[in-house]
């Protein structure tokens, strides 16, 4: 027979011998990284924003007057080119972001590795828009915020150029020396592009931008400013800015989603 003693005690020595559960580890990385390389959705909106520009690009290489870059001015005798950003824009890896996710913590020497060890992806769309701007003889400009970086493994000034140079020609896409701009690469060419938008356009009538971050279409956009920045962006500024320039989007510039990293993480 149980006393009222010994019944009290029971649930107690239940909850003492069961062991707490194991946690769970999350092995999947988060949302955005996923909606980049398992949906179908991103293959359409990627090939959306390609194929917008694409049909654009007839139009923009008849108008001498029509420049993609607000301040460039007397250009109707230059010749056009698109200027692209590289990383997830021209390529795309998530595969890539998944593992750092992961692994952390990200670094430019982890990028370059596994872009040396395996073949790139080209952004869906990128290849048939390549194909139609050759047709109508516009330059592609691939810049990219990978820096250079010498190495004791490497007596090149800017071992990554290779690197990032290969991957563009795995994904199919015409690159070379001659197009293809890092950061760090010449003196003044910092993580802001416009210095290197600048050069381009000293050459070239720059028709269209294409990017996945807004600092590869304005200026200063980041919480951290560098040169020539000197204040940090928020999250009303970076409104404003877009809006400022709200006549470009979609007609010049086409921005393609990136919900896995970029400037916009960084701001409040």
């Amino acid at each position: 027979m149980i006393t009222a003693k010994k019944f009290l005690w029971l649930p107690f020595l239940v909850v003492a011998c069961a062991a707490p559960p194991e946690p769970v580890p999350d092995t999947q990385p988060h949302l955005g990284i996923r909606w980049v390389r398992d949906s179908a959705e991103y293959v359409a909106v990627a090939t959306q924003v390609y194929r917008t520009a694409e049909n654009a690009l007839p139009g923009m290489v008849a108008d001498q007057d029509w420049s993609a870059l607000p301040y460039q001015r007397d250009a109707a005798h230059l010749p056009p080119a698109v200027i692209l950003d590289i990383d997830q824009t021209s390529l795309t890896n998530p595969v890539f972001q998944a593992y750092i996710w992961r692994e952390p913590p990200f670094t430019e020497e982890r990028l370059n590795d596994w872009s040396a060890a395996h073949d790139a992806t080209p952004t869906p769309g990128i290849n048939a828009y390549a194909e139609k701007a050759k047709r109508h003889d516009v330059s592609l400009f691939f810049i990219t915020n990978r820096e250079c970086r010498p190495n004791a493994e490497s007596s090149e000034p800017c071992p990554q150029k290779a690197v990032v140079i290969q991957d563009l020609l795995e994904a199919g896409l015409p690159a070379s020396a001659e197009n293809v701009f890092l950061a760090a690469e010449r003196e003044g060419w910092g993580k802001e592009k416009r210095a290197r938008f600048e050069w381009i356009a000293e050459n070239y009538r720059v028709i269209q931008l294409i990017g996945d971050d807004l600092g590869d279409f304005i200026p200063c956009v980041r919480r951290r400013p560098v040169e020539p920045c000197t204040v940090g962006a928020t999250i009303d500024n970076r409104f404003e800015a877009t809006a400022e320039y709200g006549d470009y989007w979609g007609a010049g510039w086409y921005i393609l989603p990136n919900p896995m990293h970029g400037s916009w993480t960084s701001v409040r």
